[in-house]
């Protein structure tokens, strides 16, 4: 495992590109409701990180994603491809995930959206969802170890009857997209050999998954990246890029309305 350690300098670029990502999660909220098509939202947020962020978004041709961001909706656990004929309907949700890079810089986040009026399990759903990746945040310091943080979210995600995705991790970042360590949403998933313990100067996301229904996965094997709950239940997603500091954690992509925000 190769967990690259950023310097302070580092970390500031870091932030830059954290902020920006954040930026276009709440530039794009007012565009989110029923009717809208996917492609628009991702044509706005190209355009917003191109034109006015003079940045790049990091899916785009990556690995061969053919958009910019992605756009997960219901079922969809990660992955969506933005498309002109995916319309939004009242009482859809939606994950917006979004990758910026600024000279060279990596930040990465998503967040869930309501289309309109949503049901109140739906609701939940991504409300528990948020709570896992707040509990985990509030770990993040030297000395916590990676399964700390997948114990953590896992116990409140099964705690409220709900499963943890297991195939997909966050990740360390930097100028590397996806670096080490993989960061596991269940402590189960670690053996001694990888349970890392965290140091000053590690950079990651945390990004847990969780579904309404049962664990299992679907990828789609047409376009080689939507995945899916293979029970078609509901699936909730939030994400944000982070920086152990000494004394706890910096989290680069928060945004206004969070606790944790420093302006």
């Amino acid at each position: 495992m190769n967990v690259i350690i950023k310097t302070p300098a580092e970390i500031a670029a870091m932030r830059e590109a954290g902020r920006l990502a954040a930026e276009v999660l709440d530039m794009i909220t007012p565009y989110v409701k029923p009717g809208v098509s996917t492609g628009e939202l991702d044509r706005i947020c190209h355009d917003y990180i191109v034109d006015v962020q003079k940045a790049i978004p990091a899916p785009l041709n990556y690995n061969g994603f053919p958009k910019s961001i992605c756009t997960s909706v219901n079922e969809v656990i990660c992955h969506g491809i933005p498309s002109d004929t995916k319309i939004l309907k009242n009482g859809d949700i939606l994950n917006i995930d979004v990758t910026v890079i600024k000279d060279g810089w990596h930040g990465d986040t998503n967040k869930m959206y309501y289309v309109g009026d949503v049901a109140p399990h739906a609701k939940r759903l991504c409300e528990i969802t948020q709570e896992c990746l707040y509990q985990a945040i509030e770990l993040v310091r030297p000395g916590c170890k990676l399964s700390d943080i997948g114990n953590i979210i896992a116990k409140h995600a099964r705690g409220n009857h709900y499963s943890v995705v297991e195939e997909y991790c966050g990740h360390g970042i930097g100028l590397g997209f996806h670096e080490d360590p993989q960061v596991l949403h269940y402590g189960e998933g670690y053996r001694r050999s990888n349970d890392l313990e965290l140091q000053e100067g590690m950079t990651f996301t945390i990004e847990p998954m969780i579904n309404a229904g049962k664990k299992q996965t679907k990828l789609n094997t047409k376009d080689g990246w939507t995945v899916t709950t293979r029970d078609r239940r509901l699936s909730a997603q939030w994400e944000h890029t982070m920086a152990v500091t000494a004394t706890g954690v910096e989290v680069l992509t928060a945004r206004p309305d969070e606790p944790f925000y420093k302006a």
